[in-house]
């Protein structure tokens, strides 16, 4: 049960991140009707010399930097961690009698490899939002861009906010992880509910039929 416990989180991560296009067949999620919205701003952008592009642009890498760097820093705080096992394990012995020295190690090093890889999620967005933004940048306002180009520039737009959405998802699963220093089927129940509630905000929230009426039109 700790083993299943443990990896369950990461498990459901990995399925609805790679899940997302099935679903978005049978109703368009919030992700996928505001990547109608990144190709209409691209449209938009080669058409005009405004610097409220380039604005927006810089607040999209400030965005994926700063959940950048605190992985980071949450990957060098579980290093720190590792070399304080048996004062972590005396702490959650009274919450935890069935836990072991091994069980807590295992589970950190399933908890760092979810935040290295929420890590390469986020540089590898950053890098695509910087394509992005030399892509942009080069279109000539004075001419009329062509489609190729048009589609080229929101596309990657698209996969930096595809890479830190998954970034972002570790985050929501990793309080999961967490709860299970508590107990194995609280992570569990946990797991379920945030399945639960990110099915809701990228299927039936609000903001995702607010968005649905534009996109309609």
């Amino acid at each position: 049960m700790n083993l299943f416990a443990s990896l369950f989180p990461l498990i459901i991560w990995l399925i609805y991140s790679y899940t997302g296009n099935f679903l978005d067949k049978l109703r368009p999620s919030l992700s996928n009707l505001m990547n109608l919205q990144r190709r209409r701003w691209v449209a938009n952008a080669v058409h005009r010399d405004n610097p409220i592009d380039a604005i927006l642009s810089s607040s999209l890498m400030s965005s994926v930097s700063f959940f950048a760097s605190t992985t980071v820093l949450l990957i060098l705080a579980l290093f720190a961690v590792f070399g304080q096992i048996e004062t972590l394990h005396n702490a959650l012995s009274n919450i935890r009698p069935d836990l072991t020295s091994a069980n807590i190690s295992y589970h950190l090093i399933v908890l760092l490899g979810v935040f290295i890889m929420a890590f390469l999620s986020f540089t590898l967005s950053l890098r695509q939002f910087n394509h992005f933004c030399i892509l942009l940048g080069a279109a000539d306002h004075a001419e009329l861009s062509n489609e190729n180009e048009v589609n080229a520039i929101a596309s990657l737009n698209t996969l930096g906010a595809r890479n830190f959405n998954q970034g972002i998802r570790a985050y929501y699963f990793s309080v999961a992880m967490l709860i299970w220093f508590i107990s194995p089927l609280a992570s569990i129940g946990t797991t379920i509910f945030i399945v639960l509630f990110l099915l809701y905000r990228d299927y039936f929230s609000r903001a995702r039929d607010l968005i649905s009426t534009l996109t309609s039109k």
